[in-house]
């Protein structure tokens, strides 16, 4: 029989070479799996990891897609640093769209400039009144976080879809399931002539900064983290556990939604029932790749929108589904967590176990004489005084 075993000490090394250990592995996983579709695994692999990169205008696109999913995994990585498992990303993300959206639609040909600040700041207070939900019932009513955001997801999409469908569809949109699309003067502004690249990325690029001071470099950061990790540690050093879980929620919730007002008010440019691309679950992966540290999930959130342009192609060029995409997240995470728990447990057989125990006990045993002649004077001591 075989047990896991915690190891006596964790690798540094290993705790960060893992992610890259997990994509080789996928890779190879991926492989196999090309050949087993009878398609050639050397022009699957270009597809997923050359073609996004081969040139400048697919290097910008990669960035339209790492863009929503870094501000996302940001978020979400102070929430799982501080112990709070929000799963319900993408329904904050939604919400954020439908608040942005609706400002969106209030615009015409005659204004200003400062509608897309408005617009921002929309799908930010969206994606928190959102998280706040979840906040308030973990809180008030100790409910677990990880049900009643995954919940909400559905609840936002279905908000989502009655929205398009009745109040805010296009009465000129040939009957389709969305809003109008939107004035050009709602358009996030982009970096580049000729690119879909926004101001979002350096939105992303900035917040993951800011993340990186706030986590490493503050007092607030460092009683963020313990507030929720250690709640009673944190009581005793006057920090407030509760704080702790409106903090992140709050701050997670404000990045999805930020996320959701970036994407419909540039490359979507609409509300749609499609707006719901599965980022915010992907975001959790990108999280964890990136080891929850910003500069990491940089790398992370780039390999991930990799796997959604992949499966894009290997859809219209290799004739495969394009749940491909989900296949290779689900690996990388699959394969992620298995990494982990190798390092921090090792595999051992029962006997073996046994015997460390039994040697372990020996030892402890062997070294009572060696105690005993300390705590006796004091024994003998307090008895006489008795």
């Amino acid at each position: 029989m075989l047990k896991l075993e915690p190891r006596p000490e964790l690798s540094r090394f290993w705790s960060y070479a893992s992610p890259i250990l997990a994509l080789l592995i996928t890779v190879l996983i991926g492989v196999a799996l090309f050949a087993a579709l009878g398609k050639d695994p050397v022009k699957g692999l270009l597809v997923f990891f050359y073609e996004p990169i081969k040139s400048g205008y697919a290097i910008g696109e990669l960035m339209v897609k790492a863009t929503p999913l870094l501000i996302i995994a940001l978020g979400l990585a102070v929430c799982f640093r501080s112990n709070v498992w929000n799963i319900g990303a993408e329904g904050q993300f939604v919400f954020g769209a439908i608040a942005a959206g609706g400002v969106a639609l209030l615009a015409d040909k005659n204004t200003g400039q400062w509608i897309v600040v408005a617009i921002l700041l929309a799908g930010i207070v969206g994606g928190m009144v959102w998280a706040g939900i979840v906040a308030f019932l973990r809180d008030r009513c100790n409910a677990n976080e990880i049900l009643v955001s995954l919940m909400l997801v559905y609840v936002a999409t279905l908000l989502l879809g009655y929205m398009v469908y009745g109040p805010w569809k296009d009465p000129h949109g040939y009957n389709f399931p969305q809003t109008k699309t939107f004035e050009a003067v709602t358009q996030i502004p982009r970096l580049f002539k000729g690119s879909r690249v926004s101001i979002g990325l350096v939105i992303a690029l900035v917040g993951a900064g800011a993340l990186w001071v706030f986590l490493f470099r503050t007092r607030a950061g460092f009683a963020q983290q313990v507030g929720g990790l250690a709640p009673a540690a944190s009581r005793y050093a006057g920090f407030s556990a509760r704080r702790a879980v409106w903090v992140a929620l709050l701050t997670s919730g404000a990045a999805a939604g930020l996320a959701g007002a970036l994407e419909v008010a540039g490359p979507l440019g609409q509300l749609t029932p499609y707006v719901p691309a599965g980022y915010g679950f992907a975001a959790i992966i990108v999280a964890f790749v990136g080891r929850l540290h910003p500069v990491g999930m940089i790398f992370s959130a780039i390999l991930m929108s990799m796997f959604y342009i992949g499966g894009e192609l290997a859809q219209s060029r290799l004739g495969l589904p394009k749940s491909l995409t989900g296949v290779f997240q689900g690996l990388l995470l699959f394969t992620l967590l298995a990494c982990d728990t190798l390092i921090a447990y090792r595999i051992r057989r029962k006997a073996a176990a046994k015997a460390a125990s039994s040697m372990t006990t020996a030892s402890l045993q062997a070294s009572t004489p060696i105690t005993a002649p300390i705590t006796a004077p004091v024994t003998r001591a307090t008895e006489g005084s008795n």
